[in-house]
């Protein structure tokens, strides 16, 4: 067992809507999918299958708030409690945080479909005025679907709507090491991490197999492949070639895992789950300033998840 190494938790970022712009708050409650609010509604397309930066940048330019207090553990929303939607050249959407009973079937993400929630015909004009295509937002339905984290990496875990894990952390060590390689260094927001962390060298974060925040125990399970959305300006919806080309010059499969079979990837943060996030216990909130301590790490990225 290695010996629990600091680090500092320095940002919590919250994704409500897939793909569209985060919130930095202070402290999250955790909850069996993530963090409370994470990736909870999605923008579809007429056929009910996911927009995503990756073929709709617009949604960069989204910007969502929730009210301050929703990230407190015992919150509950009332009728006039709202998810706020801006974007530019847009009047304001309040889209209600009180559960629709509208149901859309066929919603498709990646390998999944189901059913979701529809948020109805006001947000689903919003959307489609927004983007020139017909578009609906819809909520993730906990009751009755359920999708889950790829079982080759952590079984019994289960995530809303985002890519693919509960939580990406990423150090900040590891920001600074990339942007001093780069001629325009990159604000954090193009990774969309979930937990930011500081106090520990350049990617170290790789290695983390079993860490602790707040009495939480947190898994790294795998190194995040980074698709083309970090290569797109979060406020300008603009995609360049960088971090790619960067990143393929030194966080490459090829030079990380050599031994390993090569699929042309890049890899920046670790994917987490959280044992604790599944039991019924009270208290499960992480916070800026939070010490993390990690308990068990891998010898080498060869070793490591991907």
């Amino acid at each position: 067992m290695a010996e629990p190494t600091a680090a500092k938790v320095t940002s919590i970022f919250i994704y409500p809507i897939k793909s569209c712009r985060g919130i930095s708050v202070s402290q999250a409650a955790l909850t069996s999918t993530g963090f409370r609010w994470d990736r909870q509604w999605l923008v579809v397309n007429s056929k009910g299958r996911a927009y995503t930066q990756r073929v709709e940048p617009k949604l960069a330019l989204v910007e969502v708030t929730l009210p301050n207090e929703a990230f407190s553990e015992s919150w509950e929303p009332s009728k006039s409690s709202y998810l706020v939607i801006k974007a530019p050249g847009m009047d304001v959407l309040n889209v209600s945080l009180s559960k629709p009973s509208e149901i859309s079937n066929g919603v498709s993400v990646w390998e999944w479909s189901g059913s979701a929630f529809d948020e109805g015909a006001e947000a689903s004009k919003w959307f489609s005025y927004y983007l020139g295509k017909p578009s609906r937002l819809v909520r993730f339905n906990e009751v009755s679907e359920t999708r889950a984290v790829d079982p080759n990496y952590a079984r019994g875990y289960k995530v809303m709507f985002s890519d693919g894990y509960p939580f990406l952390l990423l150090s900040q060590g590891s920001l600074d090491a990339l942007n001093k390689l780069l001629k325009d260094p990159l604000p954090v927001n193009r990774f969309r991490p979930n937990i930011l962390v500081d106090g520990c060298e350049p990617f170290s974060e790789d290695l983390w197999k079993e860490m602790r925040i707040n009495k939480l125990t947190f898994h790294g399970v795998k190194l995040c492949s980074r698709c083309k959305v970090p290569t797109i300006n979060q406020d300008t919806a603009i995609a360049g070639s960088e971090p790619t080309q960067t990143l393929m010059k030194f966080r490459s499969d090829k030079i990380l895992r050599p031994t390993r079979k090569q699929q042309g990837k890049v890899y920046f943060g670790q994917n987490l789950v959280c044992p604790d996030s599944l039991n019924q216990m009270k208290g499960k909130t992480i916070k800026v300033g939070d010490p993390i301590y990690v308990i068990k790490m891998a010898s080498s990225c060869t070793d490591a998840a991907a």
